[in-house]
């Protein structure tokens, strides 16, 4: 069966990690029309008591005690309802990351998996992420050392460092490759100091989409946007260019001759318009010479003229042959599998 039966939520940072409050919506399968009516849910964290305590284990054994930062359960320094909270990292430089098992394992049984959270940056952020990971493990998984080098299905979710590098994760398990898989095109993110809602869905007919505060930043086929599958064509192995193809556009054209003298002509020349100063001392400041100027006559190095290559052919193309690898995968959605 295909399943992932924990949903920890990691935000892990190298550089400077700001203030960031977060709530972790649901874990979700929905049916095909996405109406949260007919969706089970499998994880829902809204963080609005002391409970979540219970539910979430932090990563103690992830990082040494000193580079781990705390968390802070609070509405954040502005907010709408002072009772509606998540948790805050309250501390910059730190890692962060805890995680918590699903309310039941999770199948994939033809049904789009949804994942939604929240986040908000309340100080201008230098470098971190703020994501989930979605993986597999059950009673084997050991949520104390939880962190960056865990084995995951999903990763999800926001990271900028630097004002050029702003994007949203969206990393998924290929169990035909056995790797993960980031998509081919960068996602956009959100860079503000306000809440934003991430949500990626992932549909039995190999398609993805993902939203942030509900609007579509990014959707397409899994196949298209991330390399599940070798690619349907290869060069052929067994062509190759022959000897005497002709690549050669342009040839020099054999009726061009150097004219007569060229070489001899200098590259500068004694300036005709200068003349000696009137106090000029030879005895006292040697023999005068002229200043050197470009010469106007001298074309550098003679080069014959280019004509069109009446042999040429174009450039070779490597003809390219089916790809005995390539098999269409009707599974590539099932990120959760053993």
């Amino acid at each position: 069966p295909a399943h992932c039966s924990q949903t920890p939520f990691v935000f892990a940072n190298s550089t400077k990690l700001q203030t960031a409050t977060m709530k972790f919506s649901s874990l979700a399968v929905l049916a095909a029309t996405l109406s949260t009516a007919a969706a089970e849910i499998y994880f829902k964290e809204q963080f609005n008591d002391e409970s979540w305590k219970k539910t979430w284990t932090e990563s103690s054994k992830w990082k040494p005690k000193a580079e781990m930062g705390k968390w802070e359960h609070t509405a954040g320094e502005w907010y709408g309802d002072k009772e509606d909270k998540g948790i805050k990292t309250s501390e910059d430089a730190r890692f962060y990351g805890l995680s918590a098992a699903l309310t039941k394992e999770f199948k994939h049984d033809g049904k789009p998996l949804v994942l939604q959270y929240s986040v908000k940056h309340e100080q201008d952020l230098d470098c971190g992420g703020a994501y989930i990971k979605l993986m597999p493990g059950g009673k084997k998984f050991d949520a104390a050392s939880f962190g960056g080098d865990t084995e995951y299905a999903v990763m999800f979710g926001p990271d900028i460092c630097g004002s050029s590098n702003k994007k949203t994760h969206v990393i998924l398990r290929s169990h035909e490759k056995s790797d993960n898989l980031l998509i081919k095109k960068e996602v956009p993110t959100e860079s503000d100091d306000l809440t934003h809602v991430y949500t990626l869905v992932v549909s039995p007919d190999n398609t993805f989409e993902v939203f942030v505060d509900n609007k579509s930043v990014r959707a397409g086929k899994l196949e298209e946007e991330f390399d599940f599958l070798e690619p349907k064509e290869i060069k052929d192995p067994d062509a190759s260019k022959p000897e005497d193809w002709v690549d050669e556009a342009k040839i020099p054209d054999p009726e061009d001759k150097k004219p007569e003298g060229y070489d001899d002509i200098p590259k500068e020349i004694a300036d005709p318009d200068a003349s000696k100063p009137d106090d000029w001392d030879d005895e006292d400041d040697g023999e005068w010479e002229a200043p050197m100027i470009d010469n106007p006559e001298f074309k550098g190095e003679w080069k014959p003229t280019m004509i069109d290559n009446p042999d040429y052919k174009g450039k070779w193309v490597h003809p390219m042959v089916p790809n005995p690898k390539y098999k269409y995968d009707d599974e590539m959605f099932k990120v959760c599998k053993d």
